[in-house]
């Protein structure tokens, strides 16, 4: 069972504690990026993953490297080349005051791909599942140009393909994003959103009235023949305090659209819960007896996550199955 992923590998600078960035003397670095935060995960669940990107051939690429073999994610493919590793820098949130970001990615190495550079069908050779975001879609022509051809030979080769929609508006507008997503849909099976994701990437609005969570997901699969979508579900009481859950429709048991158990989370980490809500979905879809358990899987997945500092998740699908079985309130493990 072989999930593939392909993105930016990151090196996210953080304030410590709550600092800003103004204020800051030193940073800690954590490595990420939305692909590569799937793969970790899928690889902490048992799955056979792999991702693939371009890193310098340097000590800073070499590190990222190192960082995913310690999770025993496969990097065969990615290529070596150029001379930057994207950063961003991050400051916390906290109770009404936001988190902020400011990227430092222009000219990475995964910008200078070219075509031909990934040979994807050996990387697809014995995969089940093709994963990608929104956000490598932003980046630049010749990345979009090796998502279309990874995406192509996919589907060629039967591998189910998935898209977490991800907008990013430091990126590119609503405008560039929908020239550009819209096409790539024709290849997506599962599509993972929010309400304003789906609006800005896709120009699809959430109706109003009732059930219209369940109606947008409707109309996302209706519209792009999609055979999945899950849309998550966050009730932002402060930047430390929130409610998650989740919808799902598919061609199987959730032909109705299914809304999942809600959690109360207090937030310590806001990076990855999005990522490793994918990854839960892809393990729950790929490992699960049927969809309605696949999705509560993900959720319990990103739940567990923003308690966890760094990009990555760091629980076992045992832990995620524990939470699932135990609800909110978890159980002391002696």
């Amino acid at each position: 069972m072989k999930v593939v992923t392909f993105g930016e590998a990151l090196m996210r600078l953080a304030s410590p504690a709550y600092e800003r960035l103004n204020q800051a003397k030193q940073f800690d670095i954590f490595i990420g990026g939305a692909e590569l935060n799937v793969a970790v995960s899928l690889a902490n669940f048992g799955i056979e993953s792999v991702f693939v990107t371009k890193l310098p051939a340097h000590h800073i690429g070499q590190n990222i490297i190192q960082f995913l073999r310690g999770f025993n994610v496969e990097t065969t493919f990615i290529v070596r080349g150029g001379e930057r590793v994207g950063l961003w820098f991050y400051e916390h949130g906290v109770s009404q005051r936001p988190p902020d970001v400011i990227y430092d990615r222009k000219n990475s190495s995964i910008t200078e791909l070219q075509k031909g550079d990934i040979n994807w069908s050996a990387v697809f050779q014995d995969a089940r599942w093709f994963h990608f975001t929104g956000i490598s879609a932003a980046l630049n022509d010749s990345v979009r140009e090796n998502l279309r051809d990874a995406c192509k030979t996919a589907k060629t080769l039967g591998l189910t393909v998935s898209c977490d929609l991800n907008y990013r508006a430091k990126l590119w507008s609503p405008d560039e994003a929908q020239r550009e997503m819209i096409p790539l849909m024709t290849f997506v099976d599962v599509c993972m959103t929010n309400d304003s994701d789906a609006e800005k990437m896709l120009g699809v609005k959430t109706p109003n009235g009732d059930n219209a969570y369940f109606k947008l997901a409707e109309t996302l699969k209706k519209t792009f023949n999609l055979k999945a979508v899950s849309i998550t579900l966050r009730d932002r009481l402060s930047d430390s305090f929130n409610k998650r859950s989740a919808v799902f429709i598919d061609d199987g048991d959730c032909k109705t659209p299914y809304l999942s158990r809600s959690y109360d989370m207090t937030i310590t980490e806001h990076i990855g819960g999005g990522d490793a809500f994918d990854a839960g979905l892809i393990y729950g879809l790929l490992m699960k007896p049927n969809s309605k358990e696949a999705l509560e899987f993900a959720v319990a997945a990103s739940v567990l996550k923003q308690s966890i500092t760094g990009d990555v998740n760091r629980v076992t699908a045992e832990e995620v199955e524990r939470l699932v079985q135990q609800g909110s309130k978890g159980r002391v493990e002696r």
